[in-house]
């Protein structure tokens, strides 16, 4: 019998540098998307998909995602004062609970792997689940949910992946596979390959199950690419140990710390609304006949 994943940890101690200057007062983590923070999203994906307790790693001048976990009671006892219950109650249902989120603060700005390994106090001995908050992943089920079922079954590592461009796996962690008759396994993994030099097109897109053992790798890894600890060279020692499975994730995934994909990603979570979607489908109809060649405004 495998343990459960019990506890998610989700680095969230990071800059935003490519979201400047929204960043520069507002963690990139809290730009919503329609209505709700991004990192509302990722949390209800952890919790959505079995997680019981989630850690969130964050830095300095991000004391505004703990406030944002936080019960607001003034916020409540407004807005039942005005008769706003329907509000009132989304609030507190969407709230996690008493003792269902932790914080851990990343003293040092040394990179993904380094802000995993800070958390190791708190989820302890245990395997847990990593969920990166830039990476909006949609589909039917949590893209985590899937992810615990290969991990039910088989134990060990499970790590998503997704195709990109060819000509793109440069930009992205990519990883290798070979295949068993157990279904596939990642032999292989490099960050950002060199144009031309990657072994396949398959990129890690941001969620993972690990066991433990990673956080002694981190403890002791040496600075990667960027100067920084990095959690692709901690796995590559941990494919020497353990299996890591891939979870070929099929729905659409959002890069929300990138201009292009956070606003990709308000559109789709739009699209999604009953609410909403008509008007903005009018909108973005409109914008699309702009876009058109001889479509745009001419000049008098």
């Amino acid at each position: 019998m495998h343990r459960k994943i019990r506890k998610a940890v989700i680095p969230a101690a990071g800059f935003g540098t490519r979201m400047l200057p929204a960043t520069k007062s507002i963690p990139k983590e809290l730009l919503t998307i329609v209505d709700r923070p991004i990192l509302d999203y990722i949390v209800a994906e952890a919790f959505a998909s079995g997680i019981e307790h989630v850690v969130i790693v964050t830095g300095r001048m991000k004391s505004a995602i703990e406030d944002h976990f936080d019960h607001a009671f003034e916020l409540d006892v407004s807005l039942r004062k005005g008769g706003k219950h329907a509000v009132a109650d989304r609030l507190a249902k969407d709230t996690p609970g008493v003792g269902a989120v932790s914080f851990v603060r990343q003293q040092e700005a040394r990179g993904l792997g380094h802000a995993i390994w800070s958390a190791r106090h708190i989820v302890g001995d245990e395997p847990f689940a990593v969920l990166l908050p830039d990476m909006l992943m949609v589909a039917g089920e949590p893209c985590l949910k899937s992810m615990t079922g290969i991990y039910d079954r088989n134990g060990g590592n499970v790590i998503a992946v997704e195709k990109c461009r060819p000509e793109d796996a440069h930009k992205f962690g990519i990883v290798s596979l070979k295949p068993t008759g157990n279904g596939p396994l990642v032999n292989g993994l490099v960050e950002k390959p060199a144009p031309g030099t990657a072994p396949t097109n398959f990129f890690i897109s941001g969620r993972y199950i690990l066991q433990p053992e990673i956080f002694a790798l981190l403890e002791n890894q040496e600075p990667g690419a960027g100067g920084e600890i990095q959690l692709t060279d901690a796995l590559v020692s941990l494919m020497g140990m353990q299996e890591i499975r891939p979870f070929e994730f099929a729905g659409q995934t959002f890069d929300c710390g990138s201009p292009a994909g956070f606003v990709g990603a308000n559109l789709h979570m739009a699209m999604q609304r009953a609410d909403i979607a008509e008007a903005i489908g009018h909108q973005i109809d409109a914008l699309s006949m702009l876009a058109r060649p001889g479509m745009g405004s001419k000049a008098a």
